[in-house]
């Protein structure tokens, strides 16, 4: 799953490059057009579905695709395209007992996998799901690599941007999610031709149908134009992804407010508050994890990311110090685990953290923001925001919002230590320079995320239940819809969102949704 621009892609300013197939689904004039569908979105004369599957993303396309083998089923997507944050993410997948750890010879199970998963988040979370996701995750890969699915030649490996697996079982493909998508659109396409699914793009669902004894009966359905209407259907799955472009609800569910604007921007939680219309409970915003080193644009929430770095020492060893507004370090920054230094970093205050450097670390460093020049770094002193330039570091506090004594101290204390040989007072071992050369920099960096944590509660059916953990009637949720933290707990898991978005949309739709004859 992807967690930092090594698990995420920063939001694409174009559509991934359409393919030759005639109906690829990717875009609405010509797409809608070759299907029995209105541009708009609505059927003429809808015929009533055995299913309806709002979202045509990462879960709700292989949960449409399964299920159409025994039923009729309708997909809802208010894009314009499939694909839902597949366009964007990088699709990093983790499963044992796939075809692509055959290949290099590397024996794995999925108890192996569970007993990980639950090392990495420290049991938080759900052991059903988790229980319920390796068993299948494997099956789910290979069954996509069948499809023509394809990843690093390397892979799979144990890690990268997070948490190592203690066994090679995570990779993705070189292009990131889309490959995702390309390997299930002619799936898709057929469907389509046999009548079998149907897909309405450009539609959102904006109501559930609940008939007289409480079940759900269908949706109501809103084109882009605001025309409405209702389409029935016996079994509705919510499959609309996560909240995590909608600031209030956001901050409503995690108690934590949205800082950076970066997820796909119809992850406004629809499914999650269709879910809760219907009786459906929230759970999973107390996992909330923050990921580290955003540059945003401006203080003004969320704002957009302008540069960005992964502080992973696995990754960059760490030349500089890392403060808080008291201008006191606060967690040892080679931690060889970027989800201790993450933790940390949620602990602060706004989850504000600032990189103190000098002149002569920006001479000599690694640069430290990707894709950022020492000179850029020096150009957008004054001109930004968050860089911060200054001849001493008690003015270099005052310009950034720092302490200017808890600076100074925390400094003076590092370069002492360092200086003398004695032990780091954060146990930090790499400390190639002390920062005494002026210029004194300071870059401003937040806490963010691409993803919810906080989602509508299933039992291990993929049934919505209720706070007293009864199944509604006919109502099911797969993907970001449930919350990250059903499947990734408390931390960035490698692999645990589109893994489990696949695999939970396949099983569903192949094996726990029924269907009368």
């Amino acid at each position: 799953m992807p967690a930092s621009p090594a698990s995420f892609h920063l939001p694409l300013t174009t559509q991934p490059p359409p393919s030759r197939r005639r109906r690829q689904l990717l875009g609405a004039a010509g797409a809608v057009a070759g299907l029995s569908l209105l541009r708009t979105g609505l059927a003429k004369n809808p015929p009533g579905w055995d299913l309806i599957v709002v979202g045509g993303g990462t879960a709700g396309i292989p949960t449409g695709l399964f299920a159409s083998r025994r039923a009729r089923v309708l997909i809802l997507e208010k894009g314009p395209i499939l694909g839902g944050t597949l366009d964007r993410s990088t699709g990093q997948v983790a499963a044992a007992g796939t075809v692509f750890q055959a290949e290099k010879g590397i024996e794995d199970s999925p108890q192996a996998h569970f007993d990980d998963i639950m090392r990495i988040n420290g049991g938080t979370s759900d052991p059903a799901l988790t229980r319920l996701f390796v068993t299948h995750a494997g099956p789910t890969l290979n069954w996509l690599a069948g499809l023509g699915y394809a990843v690093e030649a390397e892979h799979p490996v144990t890690g990268e941007g997070h948490e190592h697996y203690r066994t090679a079982r995570y990779q993705w493909s070189a292009r990131g999610g889309w490959p995702i998508y390309e390997a299930m659109a002619p799936l898709v396409n057929t469907a389509v031709d046999t009548g079998r699914l149907d897909v309405m793009l450009n539609t959102s669902a904006v109501e559930l149908i609940i008939d007289g004894s409480g079940a759900v009966a269908g949706v109501v359905a809103e084109s882009a134009d605001g025309r409405r209407q209702d389409l029935r259907s016996s079994r509705v799955v919510l499959a609309s992804g996560g909240c995590a472009s909608n600031p209030t609800l956001f901050r409503e569910l995690h108690d934590v407010p949205l800082y950076c604007q970066i997820a796909h921007p119809n992850s406004q939680g629809v499914g999650i508050t269709l879910g809760q219309a219907a009786g459906g409970y929230v759970r999973g915003g107390e996992h909330y994890a923050s990921l580290v080193g955003a540059v945003l644009a401006h203080d003004r929430h969320p704002a957009p990311m302008t540069a960005y770095s992964s502080l992973n020492a696995t990754r960059r060893q760490p030349w500089e110090l890392l403060v808080n507004t008291d201008g006191e370090r606060f967690v040892q920054e080679d931690h060889p685990s970027i989800d201790h230094i993450e933790h940390a970093v949620a602990a602060q205050e706004d989850h504000r953290h600032f990189v103190i450097f000098d002149a002569e670390i920006l001479a000599q460093a690694p640069p430290l923001l990707e894709g950022w020049s020492a000179d850029k770094i020096i150009a957008s002193c004054g001109e930004h925001p968050m860089f911060h330039e200054a001849e001493s570091l008690g003015a270099l506090g005052g310009a950034a919002g720092i302490d200017p004594d808890g600076l100074i101290g925390s400094v003076e204390r590092y370069n002492d230590a360092r200086q003398s040989g004695r032990p780091d007072p954060f146990a930090r071992g790499h400390r190639p320079l002390p920062i005494v050369k002026p210029p004194y920099y300071a870059i401003e960096m937040r806490g963010w995320t691409v993803i919810s944590f906080a989602g509508i509660a299933v039992d291990d059916q993929l049934r919505v239940v209720t706070g007293e953990q009864r199944p509604i009637p006919n109502l099911y949720a797969v993907g970001e819809v449930i919350g990250a933290g059903a499947t990734s707990g408390a931390a960035y898991t490698n692999g645990m969102l589109v893994t489990p978005a696949l695999t939970f949309g396949r099983l569903l739709g192949e094996r726990i949704l029924t269907f009368g004859a």
